[in-house]
């Protein structure tokens, strides 16, 4: 699929650029490491660090020629790779914290901003291999500076592991105590996809091909933008500018995969046409909310306001690509949102709402930082929530929580770059210890019965 764009597009695009901080978020290569297996972990290590430098080599400056060539931002070059518990499976090792830094030094050496799929999938149970990995996170996170992880607890299915979940509050508990930096690059899973071009969650999935180029597109303030023209309109017509300008934001992104795709020589996957916010004033989802007739992000109606712009997004965007995948829908991360980072602090943004947002949103309850002696088995329940949500609706949540030691309700932690800063919000108070402790796991929805 191609496209020609006329002097009117080449105008408002330019003005999306320059004014509305409309970018494309990543360009991220998928890169398979089945074929480097070895029961040596040494071994392992250096047959990944050898694909991953000759598959990689040439993503950042393609992309920087890219941008260059055409004026379009992109913003990250990442990499995702084969589920590293998959890879590792036959390493005589208990500890995969040094595949970790080997991925990290890769990921140094070809300048990449990221690289995703210290991964496990255990949303039906553990094999030895996922509980060596997922023991090895808080070393490997907090020890790394590039290196993302993830774990899938659940899935439509297969239920959701209750044991995943109880480890996973464990673990984040763990790193927190270390370096809470670490948690941020940390996401727990349920209906996880293979095909994901956003950190911290992308990973590598088995059943894609060799090496494949994914991209995730953003553009929040474009649609704000949209939106400021339709003021006082019937709520059809906000829905069908969402979905017009949704459409000419995924245009830009087939664009850029198009031509990725033909100077690195790799196979096209997905556009993921996601509405991913920054802490950059005017690149704010929460502001889009707003716009469409809410006084402050997070009050009765934003569910519901929600609800619209994710269906209008997909909508619109799913025409302007080829392929569209991913998550692809609007992110709603509290630290990397000036508007929901305001709301928050203001007391009307909490986590109960934020729950009740996760059900009509892409992925979950992300970036939030929470008190700071919240005990591992909250944090499970936090999760098992999410996991649920995800499970009965049949699409993707998770949940990227931060632990904030030293401060409570009220403090502000600031995280640096991208991930922005966040008020520590408040959590329940009562206990969930006695359920998480039961295990086991929470049979599929009987309408997962589908074959």
């Amino acid at each position: 699929m191609s496209y020609l764009m006329n002097s009117s597009e080449i105008l408002q695009t330019i003005e999306m650029i320059g004014q509305q901080h409309l970018d494309i978020r990543t360009v991220t290569m998928g890169i398979s490491l089945l074929d480097c297996a070895d029961s040596d972990l040494t071994r392992c290590g250096e047959k990944i660090y050898d694909k991953l430098c000759r598959r990689a080599e040439r993503l950042v400056p393609v992309c920087e020629g890219i941008e260059q060539e055409y004026g379009i931002p992109i913003v990250n070059k990442r990499v995702s790779v084969t589920p590293i518990a998959l890879v590792a499976a036959s390493c005589e090792s208990e500890d995969y914290a040094p595949l970790a830094r080997v991925l990290d030094r890769a990921a140094h050496a070809v300048g990449i901003n990221f690289i995703g799929g210290f991964s496990a999938l255990a949303q039906k149970g553990f094999s030895e291999s996922d509980l060596r990995l997922i023991r090895s996170i808080p070393r490997a996170l907090t020890g790394t500076k590039l290196v993302c992880a993830s774990v899938n607890v659940g899935s439509t299915r297969a239920g959701i592991n209750m044991d995943a979940v109880a480890l996973m509050g464990r673990i984040i508990r763990e790193t927190a105590d270390i370096d809470p930096i670490g948690c941020a690059k940390l996401v727990v899973f349920c209906n996880a996809v293979e095909d994901n071009p956003f950190m911290a969650g992308a990973f590598h999935g088995v059943g894609e091909p060799e090496c494949v180029i994914n991209v995730g597109v953003s553009g929040p303030g474009v649609v704000a933008g949209a939106l400021r023209s339709c003021r006082g309109e019937r709520i059809d017509v906000v829905s069908e500018t969402i979905k017009r300008t949704a459409f000419k934001i995924t245009r830009m992104g087939q664009l850029v995969a198009q031509e990725a795709s033909r100077r690195l020589d790799v196979p096209f996957g997905v556009v993921d046409l996601s509405l991913a916010p920054t802490p950059a004033v005017g690149d704010s989802v929460a502001e889009i909310l707003e716009l469409i007739g809410l006084e402050r992000c997070g009050t009765h109606g934003t569910t519901a306001a929600l609800a619209l712009l994710n269906d209008a997004v997909k909508k619109g965007g799913v025409m302007a690509s080829s392929h569209v995948g991913g998550l692809s829908g609007a992110f709603i991360p509290v630290s990397e949102d000036a508007g929901m980072i305001r709301a928050a602090e203001e007391g009307v943004l909490q986590m109960d709402k934020l729950e009740a947002m996760t059900c009509v949103c892409s992925v979950g309850l992300d970036m939030i930082a929470v008190p700071g002696d919240t005990s591992a088995e909250t944090l499970s329940a936090i999760i098992a929530d999410e996991a649920a949500i995800g499970m009965v609706n049949g699409k993707t949540t998770a949940v990227r929580l931060i632990p904030a030691v030293g401060k409570t309700v009220g403090d502000r932690v600031d995280f640096g770059g991208l991930l922005g800063s966040a008020p520590v919000i408040p959590l329940h108070r009562e206990s969930a210890a006695e359920f998480i402790a039961r295990g086991g796991r929470i049979p599929a929805p009987l309408h997962s019965l589908k074959n």
